[in-house]
């Protein structure tokens, strides 16, 4: 690690690429936390406590999920120390692999991942902006085209993302402005959550119910799974809190915009996720200290529904209820705004990077590989915003949910089996930082994380094969724009 402080020449200069050094360490500190805390952590607790009925596996699927996202932090980190380029993970497997891997990853990127998380969290952003603004609701319908409604929430999210698009067009500082700003505000109200329920809200029933029997039903009608069963849940479970750990490597697609970027990308994600995964852990861990996990779906009160039955599944939103009534859940409503919007912002300025290194290599359009005045892709930017808003109208939350982290899964595994290959491969290549634990860690994350997807193959079909079949036919497509704009190109 003794050249991780120091600058090559290359580094110290733009070169022809046009992109503009000003991403410091504390701004891609907050790209990094901003993108990954969005709207699941409010959420999906609920859903993970229905699939493995105890606290203790509740708590078990947080830590796993850390584990693995600092496992892969630290592993990508050999990577981008590597290639500190513009388009991260689509680099990274271009370099261990072919063009055509990487162009999987970033059709599907396109496709699914970036897309698809920006239209489910600006979904989010748009519900509980409704917990202020009653009128943006689901129920009201402002348009009917045949089957198709068009609702104030989709409105909003689609105004949403319209305006972060238009605000990261105007050059990586007014992106980079918002992201500390929004960032910032939200890891601070959610310290002040957490100090807020250990001090305030701290329910006895609650603890009675859930750390009598840590490891058990505790309350629950259903039985915990246990063997074969356990394993399948706690995999299925992990859908949800891996989906509000991701964006940790989307830092990487920034790589030419980045001060330093062989010692930023490397801190910011290993700094960024340690932040975000502790905040995690002592949340759920507010959760089961101010509401029993398992309630009664139609009991009249947050602390009789528990966690379980939690309305809409906003277990946040229920767990502030319990300790400050209206005016917390209100709070919640606010912080929650705040969070996705932060989220969406550090999702959009990192996407449309990685399009702009894949139309350089002759493989995207050609008008998606040209910066505009301000040294940003515009081009790519605006696809991306269309495309987005177009998921916006078509899909659900849970849907853009499980497609997004199977796809996210599986090509995190291809993208850390690479570490090994290119030390094998490549084994004279400069490495600034070398992967902690290597060959043991990245060897775990790969098959923790296969084992995840095996699952989730098994028994989430109706999610998870067609996303294997959007990879897939990103194949004949590589072959199209690689005919049409040449493959050579590099």
């Amino acid at each position: 690690m003794q050249n991780l402080t120091e600058l090559t020449k290359e580094e110290k200069e733009r070169g022809n690429s046009g992109f503009k050094r000003e991403i410091t360490l504390y701004d891609a500190i907050m790209i990094v936390t901003g993108g990954m805390i969005g709207s699941g952590i409010f959420i999906v607790t609920a859903d993970i406590s229905r699939a493995v009925i105890s606290p203790g596996y509740m708590l078990l699927v947080w830590l796993i999920s850390g584990f693995l996202t600092m496992v892969g932090a630290v592993s990508y980190g050999e990577l981008s120390s590597m290639f500190p380029n513009v388009g991260g993970q689509y680099v990274y497997l271009k370099e261990a692999y072919n063009k055509m891997v990487a162009f999987l990853y970033g059709w599907t990127l396109f496709l699914v991942i970036q897309t698809g998380v920006i239209a489910a969290v600006g979904v989010a952003f748009a519900r509980f902006t409704g917990v202020l603004l009653p009128w943006f609701s689901e129920d009201n319908v402002l348009l009917r085209l045949g089957g198709l409604e068009f609702t104030s929430v989709q409105l909003l999210a689609i105004t949403s993302i319209i305006f972060l698009t238009y605000i990261n067009s105007k050059g990586v500082k007014s992106g980079k402005l918002i992201q500390n700003i929004f960032g910032s505000t939200k890891l601070i109200a959610l310290f002040g959550l957490i100090l807020f329920g250990l001090l305030l809200g701290v329910n006895e029933t609650a603890i009675e119910a859930n750390f009598s029997n840590f490891w058990g039903e505790s309350g629950s009608s259903t039985a915990v799974p246990t063997g074969m069963a356990l394993v399948s849940a706690l995999g299925m479970a992990m859908v949800g809190a891996l989906f509000s750990a991701d964006s940790w490597n989307n830092i990487g697609f920034s790589g030419d915009e980045i001060v330093n970027p062989k010692r930023t990308i490397v801190l910011s994600m290993v700094i960024g996720s340690a932040i975000v995964m502790g905040v995690y852990m002592l949340i759920n861990l507010v959760y089961l200290l101010v509401l029993p996990m398992h309630g009664s779906a139609d009991a009249a009160t947050a602390l009789g529904q528990g966690i379980t039955f939690a309305d809409n599944d906003r277990v946040a939103a229920a767990a502030a209820e319990v300790i400050g009534g209206y005016k917390a859940t209100v709070a919640i409503a606010i912080l929650i705004m705040v969070s996705t919007f932060s989220c969406n912002n550090g999702a959009i300025l990192s996407g449309a990077r990685v399009y702009y290194a894949i139309a350089k290599d002759g493989l995207f359009f050609e008008r998606m590989g040209r910066l505009n005045k301000n040294g940003v892709p515009a081009g790519a930017l605006w696809l991306q915003c269309l495309w987005a808003c177009m998921l916006c109208l078509s899909g659900t939350y849970g849907d853009l949910l499980d497609y997004v982290v199977f796809a996210v899964m599986l090509f995190y595994i291809l993208t850390i089996i690479g570490v090994f290959v290119l030390r094998k491969k490549r084994p004279d290549l400069p490495r600034p930082y070398k992967a902690f634990g290597y060959p043991v860690l990245p060897a775990l994350y790969v098959l923790l994380a296969s084992a995840i997807c095996i699952i989730l193959l098994i028994y989430k079909p109706v999610f998870t094969w067609p996303g294997l079949v959007i990879v897939a036919l990103g194949i004949p497509v590589f072959y199209l724009f690689g005919s049409r704009f040449g493959r050579s190109k590099s």
